[in-house]
């Protein structure tokens, strides 16, 4: 019994840190600007066929595709901010909200509709020499391009923690998310700020999705359950915590993981709307973060 039930846990690690990936870019946007870009998930849709395509054309290795993929969403989100987002800087946090919700799921459609009528609606994903290469370790089966996927997040996650600690403009990310009045009274330029953690975000969601699409597989309407994915996780680690919600994200990979073990694969997907709802009710700034955040 101990071995099925490590193997039910280890991949719901490795599939945890892809979902702490795609939470943090979501997470970043959402503490800095207060938009809510429910299109999070589709921009992680573009990486993944960025990858793919760029692995299928070119025969790219996917891995080597990844700094190309985030640069193509970082462009994606100039765009994006520009046309859909600068104009609602100035607005009040709840209406920032309220019109990013709504603009995040008109873009969304949107996206999904071009994708599929550029790619149809076949489920894709990427195989390589080494997709099915593992090592065993007491009996447990490590997939190599999952675990190089875990490292590569890990890698991202602090490179991010180092940018927003170490940098004079993380420290500004940092002081807009605490009060962007006060940030903009010592000179900081919010609309500086605030695209580049779009785009930031949009990055991540880029590297997210050429892991997807390597270790997983793609469709043009994978996007709003990622999305989905990433708000149970943010609001599982908690707001401005970016560690404490890729920790959210291998705790939710880990807990769907352990209930298709002991009961069905069909209740998976529930168990993480029943851990949001738990939260919200019992923990509302998550399980790392703060009552002031």
């Amino acid at each position: 019994m101990f071995v099925p039930l490590a193997q039910s846990l280890v991949f719901g690690l490795l599939v945890g840190a892809l979902y702490g990936l795609a939470a943090v870019g979501l997470s970043l946007v959402f503490g800095v600007t207060k938009f809510l870009n429910v299109a999070h998930g589709e921009l992680l849709m573009l990486g993944g066929y960025a990858s793919f395509w760029a692995f299928t054309l070119r025969g790219v290795d996917p891995f080597l595709t990844l700094p190309l993929t985030m640069v193509f969403l970082l462009v994606i989100g100039v765009v994006l901010y520009k046309l859909l987002f600068a104009h609602m800087v100035k607005l009040t946090e709840e209406a920032k909200i309220q019109n990013t919700l709504l603009v995040g799921f008109g873009l969304s459609l949107i996206l999904q509709n071009v994708a599929l009528r550029l790619w149809t609606a076949d489920t894709r994903g990427i195989t390589t020499s080494y997709s099915r290469m593992a090592f065993t370790f007491l009996g447990v089966r490590f997939p190599i391009v999952r675990v190089a996927s875990l490292g590569i997040a890990l890698i991202a996650l602090f490179a991010l923690d180092l940018f927003l600690r170490r940098t004079y403009t993380g420290k500004a990310l940092r002081a807009t998310v605490e009060n962007w009045e006060a940030a903009t009274l010592m000179g900081i330029d919010i609309q500086r700020v605030y695209l580049l953690s779009f785009v930031m975000g949009a990055a991540l969601a880029g590297a997210a999705g050429c892991l997807v699409s390597v270790g997983y597989s793609i469709d043009p309407g994978m996007g709003m359950s990622w999305t989905l994915k990433g708000l149970i996780v943010m609001v599982l680690g908690g707001l401005g915590s970016f560690m404490g919600t890729f920790v959210g994200g291998i705790v939710l990979g880990v807990t769907e993981s352990a209930t298709g073990y002991f009961l069905t694969l069909t209740y998976r997907e529930v168990v993480g709307l029943v851990l949001f709802i738990l939260v919200l009710v019992f923990r509302p700034q998550g399980l790392f973060g703060t009552k002031e955040r």
